[in-house]
């Protein structure tokens, strides 16, 4: 979480209450395609690796995505698989044309973890990278 740092000092973690969070719940699970949202679980113990997520921006017409994976599990191949997941969520179940993501150009793992699913680069801004995949280009590589 340390990328939060600036805005949630000194370690990044949120410092919600739980009545906090299950309103976020709420808002977000069941609302698809306009928010998605979901844990990452491991399949072999039902350990919650992290989450993902996407929600409509009406005002630049395209899905904002994320995807979090928890610190003590970063490099166990669980970023890739959970992008994929949200991947074919979003795409081939709930129709969206086009998801967005953005992120510090520091960010190594995640930008190779996009690239690799087929995000091409739309911009970079103040060291903030954007990058965008179509359903037709997600489903044109997966066909």
């Amino acid at each position: 979480m340390a990328y939060n740092a600036p805005w949630f000092p000194p370690d990044g973690c949120i410092p919600d209450a739980d009545a906090e969070w299950l309103r976020l719940q709420e808002s977000w699970i069941g609302h698809a395609p306009h928010r998605f949202y979901a844990f990452l679980q491991r399949k072999t113990d039902g350990a919650f690796v992290g989450d993902v997520c996407y929600h409509f921006t009406p005002d630049r017409n395209w899905w904002d995505m994320g995807i979090v994976v928890y610190a003590p599990e970063r490099g166990k191949g669980y970023g890739t698989q959970g992008l994929h997941l949200l991947l074919d969520q979003a795409f081939r179940v709930d129709g969206v044309p086009r998801l967005h993501n953005e992120f510090e150009t520091t960010r190594d793992a995640a930008y190779h973890i996009h690239r690799a699913a087929g995000f091409r680069e739309v911009g970079e801004t103040d060291g903030i990278l954007q990058l965008e995949l179509t359903r037709e280009e997600y489903l044109r590589g997966r066909a």
